[in-house]
């Protein structure tokens, strides 16, 4: 048996991941990725490229997603707090413009798997936070596409009270100017 533990989310593909965490007076350990206990639960991603982001509270970065050379992700939060979403943009899928949101943290060790054909992003609600994710393809800077993060169409439930309200919220330029879905 393998040390983590996929957990559903209603649309097929996109899993929370909650690894095996080693305690003691010591502090922790814990595999955060292992490519035989993730292919073990149905993941089989060739991870190429790893990233990792700060951002300050009420940060919300996304929700991004690739045109032509899509990218499933791995996430999670080293430090700090985040709301993470994925949004489905598979067209030919029964749960297309439908979204998860998880709490990620330095506490819980959770973790977000994102296949390819998602759109993601994340609202920082602790003071400041660290995110780490991998990705199965390079990036490429002029394939991002995005949709805001407000789209009423997705309806997306963020935990804006956490950061103070929407005026709260810091943004690029770029992702205030994305087109609804």
């Amino acid at each position: 048996m393998g040390k983590v533990k996929r957990i559903e989310t209603g649309i097929d593909g996109l899993y929370v991941i909650e690894p095996t965490v080693f305690e003691d007076n010591r502090g922790f350990f814990m595999e955060s990725y292992n490519k035989r206990d993730f292919e073990e639960i149905g993941i089989n991603a060739n991870f190429v490229q790893d990233n990792h982001s700060k951002s300050v509270k009420g940060v919300l970065r996304g929700l991004h997603f690739q045109k032509e050379y899509p990218q499933a992700k791995l996430v999670r939060a080293i430090k700090g707090e985040v709301y993470d979403v994925a949004v489905d943009l598979r067209k030919d899928s029964k749960t297309y413009g439908k979204y998860y949101g998880v709490l990620l943290s330095e506490e819980n060790k959770k973790q977000f798997f994102i296949p390819r054909g998602f759109a993601h992003g994340f609202l920082v609600i602790s003071d400041e936070a660290e995110f780490l994710y991998k990705t199965d393809d390079f990036y490429h800077p002029n394939d991002e596409g995005g949709i805001p993060y407000n789209d009423v169409k997705i309806g997306i439930d963020w935990p804006l009270e956490k950061v103070g309200g929407v005026e709260n919220i810091i943004q690029s330029e770029k992702d205030k100017n994305w087109s609804a879905l």
